[in-house]
């Protein structure tokens, strides 16, 4: 909690007093917005074997997936790693150096379609481990299912990498819609001008220049949107966004569960 200092309260007039107010108001809203799930124990794990920055196989056999963030995949089976895929798997090995030991805590969603689990991770000294990757630029914060309860934290912690690690590579500065491929796959950070707003049974469609791909927002997902973003008025605006690539009646589709990812930009 913010407490203005009575002595200083008493001193201002009521004109000052109401400036003094805005001013907490302007500070303490995005604060709030950015407010972090504290530390809590679901249950101790322990890691077996790290695979990537965000998955790792526990003692028990099961596999884990961290909620919130997305690193670069390393190449297996002959495939190159992306960029900087190495360097968030030894920043995760480094932090298991002297304990292998992580605290879940887990959301509303505690497995994905692949059947692994999927948590908030800590450290046994409370850390997070989601933020310290996204503040090193090793991760980019996501939003998907379910697990939406700590997206504005770990999208806070993204914005203090700055251009380090994998935003200082132009795929992460944004892919032009108008540039995508038909090969175009996987985990995208997208850059287009929304040119029409439409909505079906299910769901809202941002379309896009170059008419290759399409934002879909799940009619379900709606109330993360009030008060923060109007779909409709995105129309005529360029924005950026972020997700995996489906394909979806002959074109591709990029699912959008929050609007924390997406960044209107004119």
């Amino acid at each position: 909690m913010l407490l203005w200092p009575i002595g200083l309260l008493k001193r201002v007039s009521q004109k000052g007093t109401l400036f003094a107010f805005w001013l907490l108001a302007l500070f303490w809203l995005p604060l709030q917005a950015q407010e972090c799930l504290p530390f809590q124990v679901d249950e101790w794990v322990d890691v077996a074997y790290v695979y990537d920055g965000d998955t790792v196989k526990l003692k028990d056999g099961r596999k884990l997936r961290f909620i919130g963030i997305n690193t670069p995949e390393i190449g297996y089976g002959g495939e190159p790693s992306e960029p900087f895929a190495k360097q968030a798997r030894q920043a995760l090995i480094g932090m298991l150096a002297e304990n292998k030991r992580l605290a879940l805590r887990f959301g509303q969603q505690r497995k994905d379609r692949y059947g692994r689990l999927l948590a908030h991770v800590f450290l046994p000294d409370q850390r997070n481990v989601q933020s310290l990757l996204l503040r090193q630029g090793l991760a980019a914060g996501v939003a998907v299912g379910e697990n939406l309860a700590n997206i504005d934290c770990y999208m806070a912690a993204e914005r203090r990498a700055g251009q380090r690690g994998i935003w200082s590579l132009p795929r992460f500065q944004g892919l032009a819609t108008t540039e995508l491929s038909s090969e175009s796959k996987g985990f995208q950070i997208l850059l287009g001008k929304v040119i029409r707003v439409a909505e079906s049974r299910k769901s809202y469609w941002l379309n896009f220049a170059g008419k290759k791909v399409a934002a879909r927002i799940d009619k379900r997902d709606l109330a993360a949107f009030e008060n923060r973003l109007e779909l409709p008025k995105l129309q005529g605006k360029t924005i950026k966004l972020r997700g995996w690539l489906y394909r979806h009646k002959g074109r591709m589709a990029l699912r959008v569960y929050h609007p924390a990812v997406i960044q209107v930009l004119q």
